[in-house]
């Protein structure tokens, strides 16, 4: 009998399986990357250290010695990826697609984890298209380094991937997007460390919308405008006593953009006055402008950020580059009344970075070094306006080696 109703079962699952598969196709991408490096000094470094950020400050021991200026090195393959471009059926007049994508830098106590790179689904149209899901946020955009580190020019690039219903218009050669997003795994800091609650609580997506004129041969300009609304915290702790309060920060960015490419060179670049954007990769943050003495509740500002990249390659085969980032702490628009700050390294003045690189290149495969001196100012936030002052820099050199199979 049980064998008689698998049978049954297989029977009337098989032409499901059949329809399911119709006007559908599929195809797997992906590679097998390994990654090894050196620093001179210790870094603020996620995914092991393979996502190089910048060096760390000074920590000095009872003797007046750097325990930071202290040299290490890495390699690592956990960021092999494997992903699926899917194109199904049409939607009346829409073409339908998706993608899943994966790799192994989702840390957990078992070192690695499989994670979520990008999942969403998307709607194309003659002149538009709707894309719902998780994908590269807008501000990452379509003109990025041309870098072989995964960090692809973090902090001076935003970095990040979210759940978002993102539409695009093409108007005569000029491309219009809008996008409303939530924050997944790249979240905001506040009072409890980094969570999801600040946006959660506050009920509101952030919110982007940009231009990009394609319509001039060989290059891509644009620009667009972000924001986020965070609420930091529900209650406040003040002289023993606890408070129900509503609390707000909400803060714009503005980015501009372009691209020329021609041949086998290639020259981009990106701006940004950044606000509240650490869950980027970037520096970014806020502090607090008042408190009431009567409950403790507080008013936010937040720290705003001049950031620039200009990225430049030559070569197909042989291939060679140069990038040059630079970030600037220009402070607050209003007076702090604590020394308390959310967000990244918001006690550093500058930073710039250089990176020289050079690859061999083959249908599949890529190999490749990179070079990359960092210098970074760290000091402490005036309260008056929010500058770093009393500054002191430290520098780290990195030495980076890639190889991937690419299928």
């Amino acid at each position: 009998m049980k064998r008689q109703t698998l049978i049954l079962s297989a029977l009337m699952l098989t032409p499901l399986l059949q329809a399911q598969k119709k006007d559908f196709s599929y195809s797997f991408y992906g590679f097998i990357r390994n990654d090894m490096f050196y620093n001179s000094r210790a870094n603020n470094a996620a995914v092991e250290g393979t996502f190089y950020l910048y060096p760390m400050d000074k920590k000095l021991d009872s003797n007046g010695e750097d325990l930071n200026a202290q040299s290490n090195t890495g390699f690592y393959s956990f960021t092999t990826r494997l992903g699926i471009n899917i194109k199904g059926p049409m939607i009346g007049s829409a073409q339908t697609s998706g993608k899943i994508e994966t790799d192994f830098g989702g840390f957990s106590s078992s070192c690695t984890l499989l994670r979520i790179r990008q999942a969403y689904f998307k709607l194309d149209w003659q002149n538009s298209s709707l894309t719902i899901g998780q994908t590269w946020h807008p501000l990452a955009g379509s003109v990025t380094p041309s870098l072989l580190c995964i960090s692809q020019g973090a902090p001076f690039q935003p970095f990040n991937r979210e759940p978002q219903f993102r539409y695009q218009y093409n108007l005569k050669g000029i491309e219009l997007t809008a996008a409303a997003l939530w924050q997944l795994q790249y979240i905001s800091n506040g009072p409890n460390g980094k969570s999801l609650d600040y946006m959660k609580n506050n009920c509101l997506p952030e919110f982007y919308v940009g231009a990009d004129i394609l319509s001039i041969k060989d290059w891509r300009l644009g620009a667009g405008v972000h924001t986020i609304s965070l609420k930091p915290r529900l209650a406040s702790e003040w002289e023993g006593k606890t408070y129900k309060v509503n609390e707000h920060i909400r803060a714009f960015s503005y980015e501009a953009h372009l691209k020329y490419s021609h041949k086998d060179f290639t020259f981009a670049a990106k701006s940004l006055l950044a606000s509240c954007l650490d869950y980027t990769s970037m520096l970014s943050g806020y502090g607090i402008s008042s408190i009431n003495k009567q409950n403790g509740k507080q008013k936010y500002v937040p720290f705003r950020h001049s950031t620039s990249w200009i990225d430049l390659t030559y070569g197909s085969k042989w291939k060679s580059g140069l990038f040059l980032g630079f970030t600037k702490n220009l402070g607050t628009n209003h007076s702090l009344a604590s020394s308390t700050t959310y967000g990244n390294s918001l006690n550093i003045d500058k930073l710039c970075m250089c990176v020289f690189s050079f690859s061999y290149n083959l249908p599949h495969w890529s190999t490749g070094i990179e070079f990359t001196p960092t210098k970074v100012w760290y000091g402490e936030n005036n309260l008056e306006n929010g500058k770093v002052i009393n500054t002191h820099a430290v520098t780290n050199q990195r030495i980076a080696l890639t190889a991937l199979y690419i299928f």
